[in-house]
């Protein structure tokens, strides 16, 4: 049986700051993030199964995605949990719902690797996380491919 690739296109929009950086990023600013997912597996062979010749249904990952990134990080704001964040995420927590605090610096980058971790806690075991894509612009993205980090 053929191994096949499977991608799911997926879109969010959500607001960051890079705290401590040297650049204009350092100011609150948003992205229309584009996120690309890649599984890869062997369609199913059993004849009496309703997902004979998937590899996985586009509807399931679809939802597993949804539930790990897209509904968390949609119209969302990312900072960096830091001793100098804390009085500005609890500003904000008293307004906004979605403000999201992470253990890292929230770049294209630390984003990619923090989904990768959540998509291979929650994929089924006939399918392997292949490859991540995120753009944060039209012309910049960044890629995280499992062969890179296993």
């Amino acid at each position: 049986m053929s191994v096949i690739r499977l991608t799911k296109e997926f879109s969010f929009e959500a607001a960051h700051m890079l705290e401590g950086y040297d650049g204009l990023c350092r100011e609150i600013h948003g992205h229309s993030y584009k996120l690309l997912v890649t599984v890869k597996g062997e369609p199913c062979v059993d004849e009496s199964s309703p997902k004979q010749g998937m590899v996985m249904d586009f509807g399931l990952l679809k939802r597993i995605v949804g539930e790990q990134i897209v509904d968390k990080m949609d119209h969302s704001f990312v900072m960096r949990d830091t001793l100098q964040s804390e009085q500005l995420y609890a500003t904000l927590a008293e307004r906004f719902s979605k403000v999201v605090l992470v253990d890292y610096q929230p770049t294209c980058e630390n984003m990619l690797a923090d989904f990768a971790e959540r998509l291979l806690g929650a994929l089924p075991d006939s399918v392997e996380l292949y490859s991540l894509r995120l753009h944060e612009t039209a012309s910049s993205y960044a890629e995280w491919y499992a062969e890179d980090n296993f």
